[in-house]
């Protein structure tokens, strides 16, 4: 609630102002939670798609190991991939969308993907290791994707907290601070005219 305030025709001007401006950041932090939803919405679609084509990457990489090691000797396919000659690295910033930091992700894998001779292993293994190393990248994309997701949400969460503050507290309250002072000021003034006529009606009667 307001703190109880004078009946002043400044204090009505400082209410007055603040009622005008409440309303101008209630209309800004609606717009701003409708544009955050319609970003949100096609994050949420582009997750939903970095997400089926990651999976299909991954099972056909899944499949192609399972078929390599039913075709190797037990243990060796274990050897071959043991020491692993590649290296992935990611670098991290951050991006502003709509006064939300996301974090942006780049991957690089540096080295040799393949630690074995060609010539020593079955080409389902090379297949598998082939989609892994693609589907790096995109692992890396559907968790900026999730991470932004997340952050959006949020986002949105404080803003339609905001957006409820000043709807549904402040600008009533502000409103009715408002009506109350101005009332109270309109019985001031019919009061001080009552009491003039009443004065000049005593200077006359003299």
């Amino acid at each position: 609630m307001l703190a109880r305030v004078n009946a002043t025709r400044m204090e009505l001007l400082k209410l007055k102002n603040r009622l005008k401006m409440a309303r101008r950041g209630h209309k800004l932090l609606k717009d701003k939670r409708d544009e955050l939803m319609k970003v949100f919405l096609a994050r949420v679609r582009e997750t939903r798609g970095l997400r089926q084509q990651v999976e299909k990457r991954l099972e056909a990489a899944y499949r192609e190991l399972g078929l390599a090691r039913a075709s190797m000797t037990p243990g060796s396919l274990d050897a071959f991939v043991a020491v692993p000659e590649a290296r992935l690295e990611v670098a991290a910033e951050l991006a502003n969308v709509m006064s939300v930091p996301i974090p942006r992700l780049r991957v690089e894998v540096r080295g040799n993907p393949h630690p074995y001779g060609l010539g020593q292993t079955v080409a389902e293994l090379d297949t598998a290791i082939r989609e892994v190393h693609t589907a790096l990248g995109s692992l890396v994309g559907l968790a900026e994707a999730e991470r932004a997701v997340e952050l959006l949400a949020e986002e949105i969460e404080k803003t339609r907290r905001r957006v409820n503050a000043l709807e549904y507290v402040l600008i009533p309250q502000l409103e009715a601070a408002v009506r109350d002072i101005a009332m109270k000021l309109s019985e001031m003034e019919r009061s001080n005219a009552s009491r003039l006529m009443k004065i000049k009606d005593i200077v006359r009667a003299r």
